[in-house]
């Protein structure tokens, strides 16, 4: 019998022998298998404004009549992992904040205004000082004010006291295909990195406030055009005028700016923020109520006192009469089952499942959803992507828990918001 040991396990065994006497990190193992102990500690994390959807079992599908009898969402159980969903609606002053940070951190490039180190030097890979103030009026500096000129409206175009020109904010967000890093086709040397599977867009991050005319023919909207996004008086109402795009950009830099925060503070990390998968969006928006046909259950759209539950287009179009002629504060009615408000009406709601009429038919049924990455190039059949939940603008039918509808990606809506979600890492939060 051949009992020569393997090079590589001699090798280990004579560094043992020769190193068995000295006193390093692995002695305080004993030779025990004890994991890795110098692991950060980590705790279940509930960020501002979300709540906690437990993992749960759902029945879609229509609860209802199928109206439109288009059988785009037949009945079929799926299990939902627990992750974390905005209790509301990105509101505009949230929205606001994104738009502003971009507006700033571009200002602090033009003005070269970057971290340095002890020696009083740029660091090599620069890095945005952000506790220096920007001198936007030139007061300290004449020089500023010219090098901020590609940021400004040019002379005589500024309206409605904006003298940032909202074209100049742009926004560059990347992700990796994760489905063609994983493909075995794609993927047959071992030795690629994730980056070759990576891809980038640039996004104007200001809303498209013209979408409140362009919307509608022979509309007098001019007043919300002008306001709706910028005036205190909608602050707490949801931003519109933003598409799938720009959805998923605030989601991009909303996990930068956090995850930005921890690492300065030596917190671990945090999961990405995203846009809800179309199953994730109805399992949440049910509040636990399997099989009935709105987030209060129903089947009725008025309580008890005869007073509406949702922001809607009330009959042939009483718009009014539900308390809210366009969109409302994101807190108005009362919440479902799990805390969640306006997952009914007001707006309708982007979710990163791109849409097809017969998906049921082959969605998994674990955390399902369809994803497609469509170029600008693509025909617009590919662009569609799922929207939930009806708008202030639609019909009863529109708000049910089981309704699907579609908007292209590239669309910006008066009618369309976003809120966002994050995974729960871990089984669930009763374990800890």
């Amino acid at each position: 019998m051949n009992r020569k040991l393997p090079l590589v396990t001699a090798v280990i065994i004579s560094a043992f022998v020769i190193s068995g006497c000295s006193n390093s990190t692995w002695d305080t193992y004993r030779g025990q298998l004890l994991g890795m102990q110098d692991r950060p500690v980590w705790e279940p994390i509930n960020p501002y404004g979300m709540v906690y959807i437990p993992s749960g079992t759902l029945h879609i599908g229509q609860s209802d009549q199928d109206v439109n009898n288009s059988l785009w969402q037949r009945e079929k159980s799926i299990s939902i992992q627990g992750f974390y969903m905005d209790d509301a609606e990105i509101t505009n002053n949230e929205y606001r904040q994104f738009v502003f940070w971009v507006r700033d951190s571009i200002a602090h490039v033009l003005l070269a205004q970057y971290q340095e180190n002890e020696d009083g030097e740029k660091t090599e890979t620069p890095i945005i000082d952000w506790s220096t103030e920007i001198d936007w009026a030139g007061d300290e500096d004449e020089g500023n004010k010219a090098k901020l000129e590609e940021l400004l409206m040019p002379p005589g175009e500024s309206i409605w006291y904006r003298t940032v020109d909202a074209n100049r904010l742009q926004y560059t967000y990347d992700w990796i295909h994760w489905k063609d890093a994983a493909s075995k086709t794609l993927n047959k040397d071992r030795d690629k990195y994730l980056s070759e599977f990576k891809d980038e867009k640039t996004v104007r991050v200001y809303p498209d406030t013209l979408c409140w005319v362009h919307d509608y023919s022979y509309s007098y909207n001019e007043p919300m055009t002008r306001q709706y996004f910028s005036h205190p008086a909608f602050d707490e109402y949801p931003v519109v005028g933003v598409d799938w795009h720009q959805a998923t950009a605030f989601n991009h830099w909303r996990t930068r700016f956090w995850n930005w925060w921890r690492i300065l503070h030596e917190e671990v990390i945090v999961d990405d923020f995203r846009l809800p998968t179309e199953s994730e969006w109805e399992y949440a928006a049910r509040g636990g109520r399997d099989q009935v046909p709105y987030p209060w259950g129903g089947p009725y759209v008025r309580n008890t006192k005869g007073c509406f539950l949702a922001n809607f287009k009330p009959g042939r179009g009483n718009y009014p009469e539900d308390g809210g002629y366009y969109t409302v504060n994101v807190y108005s009615y009362a919440p479902n089952d799990f805390g969640l408000y306006n997952m009914a009406g007001n707006v309708s709601e982007w979710s990163s499942t791109a849409f097809y009429e017969n998906a049921h038919m082959f969605i998994h049924d674990e955390n399902p959803d369809i994803r497609y990455d469509a170029e600008d190039s693509d025909p617009p059949a590919l662009k569609r992507k799922v929207i939930r939940g009806g708008s202030w603008k639609d019909i009863s039918y529109y708000i049910q828990t089981g309704s699907r509808h579609w908007e292209f990606q590239d669309t910006a809506k008066c009618y369309v918001g976003f809120r966002c979600v994050m995974p729960f890492l871990g089984r669930s939060m009763s374990d800890f």
